[in-house]
């Protein structure tokens, strides 16, 4: 009996030192807190995000990644990457524009305020080792195009989006 409870032991202590260690550096779960990347996203959705990719490669534009919040790193932010380290960005007449290039953006429901946006009506480089990102729903998204955010350096992240888990109806891969 006693050398069953000490097995037994082993084995959870195993299995928490495993859990513990791909939930630190593989993947795990966050929720979504707010609307601001409706529609592709919705307030309360479950996802897992994967940490991983970001050890090989740097982030791609329309990845769709969480970070900390540069003014306060105890929140998080999940924005979609709209242009990155090198690449030129203008917004322009409610359009993004990246290295001179009209985005399309198929995701976007209504137009951008134009009074968050005249700050980017002049093309800017985005600095080399950040991201520049933006909410879906960008009437209603603090995202890089505010101070506070701002550029996102890339020791910021914290992964990538891989897959919904929650509402079951919505469960699978997101875009």
């Amino acid at each position: 009996m006693k050398k069953e409870l000490i097995e037994l032991i082993k084995s959870v202590i195993i299995a928490a030192i495993a859990a513990f260690l791909i939930v630190t550096f593989i993947i795990r779960p966050v929720a979504v807190d707010g609307s601001s990347m409706f529609p592709t996203l919705h307030n309360k959705d479950r996802l897992f995000i994967e940490k991983v990719t970001y050890y090989f490669r740097d982030p791609v534009a329309d990845d769709i990644v969480v970070f900390n919040y540069p003014a306060n790193p105890k929140e998080q932010f999940i924005k979609r990457v709209i242009a990155v380290g090198g690449d030129k960005l203008k917004i322009n007449n409610h359009k993004v524009y990246v290295n001179d290039k009209l985005k399309e953006e198929p995701y976007i429901v209504e137009e951008m305020n134009a009074m968050i946006d005249e700050n980017y009506k002049d093309e800017i480089i985005v600095p080399m080792g950040t991201i520049f990102v933006m909410g879906d729903n960008r009437n209603d998204s603090r995202d890089s195009r505010y101070s506070d955010v701002g550029f996102v350096n890339l020791k910021q992240l914290i992964g990538k989006t891989i897959v919904r888990i929650f509402p079951l109806n919505k469960v699978g891969g997101i875009k």
